[in-house]
Parts: C-alpha cells; structure tokens; sequence
C-alpha cells in the first residue's frame, strides 16, 4: 500500500521542536517513566520465544537509557548501543551508565569477561540522532529495539526503512509503541468541553498510527515475517490534575489551542469532562493501547540502483516447479 492513506492529515515532522520539548522533560521524565519500565519487561519477555544472538544491538530512542542494562544482561557478548534525539536524555543516560559503571567496578574484576560486559564493563555508549536519519553505516547491527519511542515520530513509513538499513540481512526489529485508542479519554474530555464552550474542535494529543497500517508499512519497508499484537492498558487517577500533570510530563503533547481569553474556561470545562468520566471506585481512567511488533529484514530484491536481484538458490526453482 501507499504510505499516504495511514499518514493522511499528520503534521509535519519537526526534530527541532521535538527535541526541544524533550530536553525540557528530562529532569522529570523518569518520574512517569513506570509504563515504559513495564513494557520493557514484557518486551524482554517476548524475546524468550525468539531465537537471536547479535553483536552489535541498538536501542532506538532509549531515553535516559533505562532499557540498556537489562539488554546487555540478555545479550552478554554484545555490544549495546543507546541512541535518542534528545541531549538532555542522553546526558541522564550518561550519568546512570557511568555510576553504574562506577559503582561496579570494585568487585566487577572478579567476574568472567562475559559477565563483565553484562554489568557495562564497556562503559557508556551513546549517540545522538533521528529516528529517519540514522548516524550509522548501513548493516551495522545485528538488532534495534525500541520501547515506547515510535510514536513520536510522525512519518513511521519514513522511520522503517532506516531501520531497515542499519540492520543486517536477518537482523531482527523488536518495537513498541502506542496505538489509536491511547488517551481517548483525554480527547474526548477535550472534544466535549470545546462544544461547551462552542469553540472550534482542536487535537490536543499526537496522532498514532494503526497497528494494521504499521505491519503493511514493515513489510513496504524492506521486512519480512512481522509479528502484530496489542493489549490495552489503564491507568487510573485520583484527579484530573493529576492526570494531565503526568500526561504533560510524558512529553511532546500539544499545547492548548483555545485563544488565551478562553484557556481558563477551557480548562474548567476539560476538568469537569474528566469528573464526568469517573468509575465507581471512584478513579478516572486513561486508557493506553500498546503495540508490540517484530520482524526481520529481508533478504533484498533490488539493488540501490533498481536492478533484480536473483539468489543462486533461487536459479532453477520455477523450471522445476513447471515439470
């Protein structure tokens, strides 16, 4: 398929505003940090049922680098890279991985070589950079996971095929991300307080992408085998205050689009539409639908130049097949 239909309407892609937006939030980002430390568990689970064992593994938008040590104790003879738009978070990253490093040195010598690069006896390894331009050489890696970070690109149809050129032929891509119906209760207490207020309906969160349209998307970007699945998970709060205090925390949400002589009416209202969404136990609900996706990059079938590419095993199959 087209990448058109699934992109349709988003915005332009903005790195500048977005890394701007997350070098502000990193002082407090690992404070609302518990969902992406939860599917990071999950993920590591779901690579128990896979069969993989790279050398060099990249960690795309690792943030303040929470997901690296639980990578190198997976994969001990690897080399593990984080990687993230944002300086702020790779300064935070940097920070944990050198006192981690530090804190283990005393009795780390004692270990065997494998388990020493398990406990980051390689000391940090960092790199700034772009989801859809990467700063590494094509097939530099053997794997690329990444937890909770695609959807704040707003192009994934771009993002997949660097994916896909920095991983080696049969690497494996493991991801996350958040789905359609994450924060709708958020969007629809917003859509019902600007009709109270009869104010022109605005997006006040980013726009994700269908898990559906992802798949078509890995397999147009150079991948083969993707394996699909999603599970919604709430989170509930006491407030609405606290609600948006962490939804604000988490990252690049759009501001308030009402005009500033009707903010505070707008926020009265957003307030009583999240009130309205009580359960009986009398928490508000937020509701995330999470993504989870693997493949591998496929053996390619033309080259950069846009010639066929024929594998020897393949000469003969179709005569053979005719008898």
């Amino acid at each position: 398929m087209s990448p058109t239909p699934a992109n349709a309407g988003r915005p332009a892609y903005d790195s500048r505003r977005l890394q701007r937006i997350f070098d502000r939030r990193a002082a407090t980002f690992d404070d609302v940090a518990f969902l992406p430390r939860e599917i990071a568990q999950r993920m590591r689970e779901r690579l128990d049922y896979i069969k993989v064992t790279p050398v060099r593994v990249l960690d795309a938008g690792c943030g303040t680098g929470a997901d690296l040590p639980g990578l190198r104790e997976r994969f001990v003879d690897a080399s593990v890279l984080g990687m993230d738009l944002s300086a702020a978070m790779l300064a935070r990253a940097n920070q944990a991985e050198t006192a981690e490093s530090e804190a283990n040195a005393g009795w780390r010598r004692f270990l065997p070589a494998t388990l020493g690069k398990a406990f980051g006896a390689r000391g940090p390894q960092l790199a700034q950079g772009d989801f859809a331009t990467l700063p590494f050489a094509a097939s530099a890696f053997e794997m690329l996971w990444s937890n909770l970070a695609l959807h704040w690109h707003a192009r994934p149809d771009l993002v997949f095929p660097e994916w896909a050129r920095v991983l080696k032929v049969n690497g494996l891509l493991m991801f996350s991300t958040l789905g359609p119906d994450t924060l709708k209760e958020l969007s629809g207490a917003y859509a019902q307080a600007e009709k109270s207020l009869g104010l022109a309906p605005q997006r006040h969160t980013i726009e994700f992408v269908d898990m559906h349209d992802l798949g078509d998307m890995l397999v147009e970007s150079g991948f083969e085998i993707p394996v699909m699945d999603q599970e919604v998970l709430t989170i509930t709060y006491k407030s609405p205050e606290s609600l948006l205090k962490d939804v604000r925390r988490w990252g690049a949400y759009p501001r308030d689009a009402a005009p500033q002589t009707h903010a505070r009416a707008l926020r009265d209202a957003l307030h009583a539409a999240l009130e309205a969404r009580r359960r009986e136990d009398g928490t508000i609900p937020l509701t995330f639908e999470v993504i989870y996706g693997h493949a591998w990059k496929a053996v390619p079938r033309m080259t950069a130049e846009g010639h066929g590419i024929v594998r020897l095993e393949d000469i003969g199959r179709g005569s053979k097949r005719s008898k």
